[in-house]
């Protein structure tokens, strides 16, 4: 079976090229160290498996419970016209800091940064009060990366194998992607994670509404079609599957009456290998600039 179409579907939505292949995967074998995380560490192993995919919109969804980040994707996001296109540069962000040199991470960083401080407006509270917000704003740069780290850790846990370290190694490490965002004080264990999320819907800064309908309903059905369209319903009920009920009641979905997380396990093997039937993955480009920087080391 030519498994090479769905593959170059796949590899277009996350990278934006169909063979996986644009010019900053290619600098992940660039540099002259080793970057910011152990090769085949706890980021390395969650961020190369395909429970990422279920990751990914569970991150989106659970971010858009914050009013303020809610608001800079609804005033500044191109989502709609440019679905595929928003999560290329989210992934590219991913990528680049997990695997590529510390010189091309700082770089994605600062182009991410560059980016956010064009993104501030206001947003109004539930109390009818215009409330300012910016992007770089110290408390929307914590929530964005403890909703994204929770979101990778939940999903590769239910859905992934064993992480090298154990879910506390996987957070203690994505900390060094925190402060590169500049979050004042990461948590580095799971239950400070656990403990940091939980403290905002506690405090009553997340809040369901209008907005994060439309943002629901727009992941639920996003334009794609196809068998493309069918893995991605069962990947959207997957990453609800992980969401905690008050949260879910929070965003206006229920998880579904299938099996889906037996389901989803079932199908992430075939995705991983529809993945590894072309060339190099962004792994492998990272290995080899390892490989040449210990050579020249010790040479």
């Amino acid at each position: 079976m030519d498994l090479t179409p769905l593959r170059q579907r796949l590899l277009t939505a996350l990278a934006g090229d169909p063979e996986g292949a644009p010019p900053w995967v290619l600098r992940l074998s660039e540099g002259d160290d080793e970057g910011y995380f152990p090769e085949d560490g706890a980021a390395w192993t969650v961020h190369a498996g395909t429970a990422t995919l279920i990751a990914g919109i569970r991150a989106l969804l659970v971010q858009a419970l914050h009013p303020g980040a809610l608001a800079g994707v609804h005033d500044f996001s191109r989502y709609r016209e440019d679905p595929l296109g928003r999560l290329a540069g989210t992934v590219r962000w991913v990528i680049s800091v997990t695997y590529g040199s510390t010189e091309q991470a700082d770089a994605e960083t600062a182009r991410v940064g560059r980016f956010h401080q064009r993104v501030k407006g206001t947003y109004e509270s539930t109390e009818g009060r215009a409330v300012p917000y910016s992007a770089a704003d110290a408390e929307l740069v914590e929530w964005v990366h403890l909703a994204f780290a929770d979101a990778f850790l939940t999903s590769h846990r239910t859905y992934g194998g064993p992480i090298p370290g154990g879910p506390d190694a996987y957070v203690a490490e994505w900390a060094t992607a925190g402060r590169l965002m500049r979050v004042k004080e990461p948590p580095r264990t799971a239950d400070e994670l656990a403990r940091a999320l939980e403290s905002y819907r506690v405090r009553g800064i997340l809040q369901g509404g209008p907005r994060v309908d439309d943002v629901v309903r727009f992941l639920r059905r996003p334009p794609v079609d196809g068998g493309m369209a069918l893995g991605y319903r069962l990947f959207f009920a997957a990453a609800v599957a992980t969401i905690p009920k008050e949260l879910r009641r929070l965003l206006g979905v229920r998880r579904s009456v299938l099996p889906v997380v037996t389901l989803t396990r079932a199908v992430l093997p075939l995705v991983a290998r529809v993945l590894e039937s072309g060339g190099p993955r962004a792994h492998d480009r990272a290995h080899e600039r390892i490989r040449r920087v210990r050579s020249n080391a010790s040479g």
